[in-house]
């Protein structure tokens, strides 16, 4: 399987809102990263939500 076609930087960024080495982000294929981003972004969205909701 050939690598993503993504810019370092855009590996980097992915690999750290992932929590995955940049080994794992180069290899995975673009519809699971994707996957994975949108479920931290909701996940993120809804801490903030809450976060706002109790002050």
């Amino acid at each position: 399987m050939r690598p993503n076609q993504i810019s370092l930087e855009t590996a980097q960024m992915i690999s750290k809102k992932l929590k995955m080495p940049l080994e794992h982000v180069m290899h995975t294929p673009p519809h699971i990263l994707m996957e994975k981003l949108k479920r931290v972004e909701e996940s993120e969205t809804e801490q903030q939500e809450s976060g706002e909701q109790d002050s």
